[in-house]
């Protein structure tokens, strides 16, 4: 129960964050609907897809298209309010790579794979369906800039990992992962950290 009620709430995250980009982007409310959906379920969807876990999360469990539509709808209606909210976009794009990180190393765990793909598998789950989100949005992803993003998520699993040898609490494991992903990328963002961007000839001109 614990374990859906992350994912119900990265899916929320993630799908408000892609309805804040469409909007941006003037979409009409089809195209505001699909960019929701592809941000909230696409790095979950490739998840499955590379662990063989078929048909995906959102396929079995109709509740997951329910959630999506009624935090589009929400997002929509509330569209002000929640652009009041200062770097809204951030804040709800944030606490979405946070959950699931954790969801897809729990996922990998599941799978009895080893800890390093694990790690690998909750950063594919918590990024691409921004990345899916940025193309069709015609940006260049999140992931592929000098902001810290994935290396957030990359810090959240590694503590995962370290705490499971010390806390039996699965619950607070989650929390504090969560946190640390949430706070790196928030201290990243602060005190403007970043990782160097690497420039061929062509970027010297």
């Amino acid at each position: 129960m614990f374990i859906q009620t992350i994912d119900i709430l990265g899916t929320i995250a993630f799908a408000i964050s892609g309805v804040l980009v469409a909007m941006n982007k003037r979409m009409d409310p089809f195209g505001v609907f699909i960019i929701a959906f592809v941000t909230a379920v696409g790095g979950g969807t490739l998840r499955d897809l590379l662990i063989g876990s078929t048909p995906v999360f959102w396929m079995a469990d109709m509740i997951f298209i329910y959630v999506i539509a009624a935090a589009t709808f929400a997002a929509v209606v509330f569209r002000n309010q929640i652009k009041h909210l200062r770097k809204s976009l951030f804040l709800f794009d944030t606490i979405g790579i946070g959950l699931y990180t954790v969801i897809g190393i729990e996922k990998g765990l599941n799978a009895d794979l080893h800890p390093i793909i694990c790690v690998a598998l909750g950063t594919i789950s918590a990024c691409f369906g921004g990345v899916i989100r940025d193309i069709l949005c015609n940006e260049i992803p999140v992931i592929f800039r000098k902001e810290v993003y994935a290396t957030a998520c990359i810090f959240g699993g590694s503590t995962y990992f370290i705490l499971r040898e010390f806390i039996t609490d699965q619950n607070l494991i989650f929390v504090i992962s969560l946190s640390v992903v949430i706070t790196v990328r928030l201290l990243a963002v602060i005190f403007k950290i970043s990782l160097p961007t690497l420039y061929g000839d062509e970027g010297n001109k």
